[in-house]
C-alpha cells in the first residue's frame, strides 16, 4: 500500500537527516490521516493519489509566485518526493496510441472539451494513469 511506502520512505529521510523529505512527507501523511479519521477507513491509493497531486498543484502555485531562489528549490526538491510516489502517467503520445480505440468520436466532438472528455472517459474506463493536461495536449494534436 502506498501509504506504507510513504510512512518507510519518511524514516529512511529522518534517519538519513534528509529535512525537506522528511517534512513534505509528514504533511502527506497528515492530510491522509484525515481523510481516514473523517471517513472513518482506511484511505485507498487513489484517495492518496489525490492528495499527492494536490500537494504537488499547491507547491506548483507557490512555485510561480516566488523568486526566492532557495525557497524555489525547497518546493521543487518537495514536487520530486511526490511525484516519485505517484505512478507513471502516460505520455501525450501514449495518450495518442490509447485513444486509438475512440479515435472517430474524439474526431467528431464539438470542440477540444467535448473531445477531453470523450477521452478522459475512455482512459479511466482503462485505468490509465494520466495528467490532464497532457491528455488536453493529445486530444488537440489528434484534432490538429
Amino acid at each position: 500500500m502506498l501509504k506504507d511506502e510513504m510512512k518507510r520512505q519518511m524514516l529512511e529521510a529522518m534517519k538519513a537527516k534528509r529535512t525537506v523529505e522528511k517534512d513534505v512527507l509528514r504533511v502527506a501523511l497528515g492530510e491522509i490521516q484525515t481523510i481516514e479519521s473523517r471517513s472513518g477507513q482506511d484511505a485507498t491509493d487513489e484517495e492518496i493519489g489525490k492528495v499527492l497531486r494536490k500537494l504537488i498543484k499547491s507547491n506548483e502555485e507557490s512555485l510561480a509566485a516566488s523568486d526566492d531562489a532557495a525557497k524555489r528549490a525547497t518546493l521543487e526538491e518537495e514536487n520530486g518526493v511526490l511525484g516519485s510516489l505517484l505512478p507513471k502517467t502516460l505520455s501525450p503520445e501514449e495518450i495518442v496510441a490509447a485513444l486509438e480505440p475512440v479515435k472517430d468520436a474524439v474526431l467528431g466532438a464539438g470542440n477540444d472539451g467535448q473531445a477531453t472528455g470523450v477521452a478522459m472517459k475512455h482512459l479511466k474506463s482503462t485505468g490509465a494513469a494520466v495528467d490532464g493536461k497532457d491528455v488536453n495536449a493529445a486530444v488537440r494534436a489528434m484534432r490538429a
